[in-house]
């Protein structure tokens, strides 16, 4: 059996000096569940402690869930990957790239060299950016009266490219087009359609866009880190959005999320439900963008995210982030990973057939001693085994 005291008494430790608020951690083989642990306060306004059930809003962990929608759709021939995605949704074939301000003040747009597909939105190349590392993109914004993306309405997503499709990569509201493009596909909103083809089947009863009754007695508080330590911090979400955000918006519990890395592990089956083909999980394991690499992220709104760097070379896939060396974790090269805005993490290890979450819920992005807490708690998980 492995030896996982060492695992709760890092997360303990760092509860115990106030690092973090609450933490909460789970970690699964091939044969099932090996460590789970919760630990810390759900809020530092309250005294209700974490625990297993706890809801977390696990923001761009969303991402890999619309991942796998989109990719249900491509299995069945209701999506393809490399057509051009306009006539499914015509915002997307009428945009245009920006090129800046001329001297008038007025924007520059230029149609796009190559229309967006399906591919461009889910590796992240379509030419979409956030502005919370993107700069260029504010004025662009408050100039056409261009709401943000927490407002959860529609025109939030009409942003313009800030480069020609295929040519680079930039994280991006890409994968938000993508859970429109499951929508038009399959004819259902994309929390119904999340909730029959994933969520029921997998048995992930926590997982949804809108926090129930039930889930927000569960409901971890969220935290800022300033100058002064940690404090709670109010992050508004609109009560009746438009759209559903396949880039950011699910609230889940760590458990949840850890049944999908599951069924990913699995190649696809998992709890005797099929979700996805074996050689459809293979795909999205796999670099999706050629010879383009992953970029840093310098951080334009620093109270929602510090400077994001990466190891060179490495990939994405659809839709995880791909390591192409061993890290010091101890994770294969070729593993799957990403992440939540409020510091929630995940990886998927195919080689060593080791899948781990762990969630916080502190802002900015890279915290300085959530993600070191996640790395150590990673490590020693690998030790573990």
């Amino acid at each position: 059996m492995p030896d996982l005291a060492a695992v709760s008494d890092i997360l303990k430790r760092a509860t115990d000096a106030g690092d973090v608020p609450g933490v909460i951690a789970t970690a699964a083989t091939m044969d099932g569940v090996i460590y789970q642990g919760a630990f810390g306060r759900r809020s530092l306004a309250g005294d209700a402690p974490m625990t297993l059930d706890t809801v977390v809003r696990i923001a761009s962990m969303t991402k890999a869930i619309t991942g796998a929608c989109a990719m249900q759709l491509v299995e069945q021939g209701k999506l393809d990957l490399d057509a051009p995605i306009g006539p499914l949704l015509p915002d997307l074939g009428r945009v245009q790239v920006f090129e800046g301000f001329d001297a008038t003040g007025e924007p520059k747009l230029r149609a796009p060299k190559r229309p967006i597909t399906l591919r461009h939105l889910l590796t992240h190349t379509s030419g979409h950016v956030y502005d919370t590392w993107n700069a260029r993109i504010t004025p662009y914004r408050e100039k056409a009266g261009i709401p943000s993306t927490d407002s959860g309405l529609n025109a939030a997503l009409l942003t313009p490219l800030m480069f020609d499709p295929g040519d680079k990569w930039e994280y991006s509201i890409g994968i938000d087009w993508a859970g429109k493009a499951v929508e038009a596909a399959s004819g259902m909103k994309l929390g119904q359609y999340m909730k029959q083809n994933i969520f029921d089947p997998l048995g992930m009863m926590d997982t949804g866009f809108a926090v129930g009754e039930p889930q927000r007695a569960r409901l971890a508080g969220i935290h800022s880190r300033g100058e002064n330590g940690l404090a709670p911090f109010e992050r508004k979400y609109a009560d009746n959005p438009e759209y559903e955000a396949g880039g950011g918006g699910l609230a889940s519990t760590v458990s949840d999320y850890l049944t999908f890395t599951q069924m990913i592990l699995h190649g696809g089956t998992f709890r005797g439900a099929r979700i996805l083909k074996p050689e459809t999980v293979a795909l999205m394991s796999r670099n999706a963008m050629g010879d383009l690499n992953v970029r840093a992220l310098k951080a334009a709104q620093p109270q929602r995210s510090n400077d994001v760097d990466f190891i060179d070379g490495m990939k994405w896939g659809l839709t995880f982030l791909i390591n192409p060396q061993p890290m010091a974790t101890g994770r294969s090269a070729n593993s799957l990973a990403w992440a939540g805005l409020m510091n929630s993490y995940y990886w998927i290890d195919p080689t060593r057939k080791v899948t781990g979450v762990f969630a916080t819920q502190i802002l900015p992005f890279c915290d300085v001693k959530a993600l070191p807490l996640f790395q150590q708690f990673e490590t020693a998980i690998y030790k573990s085994l």
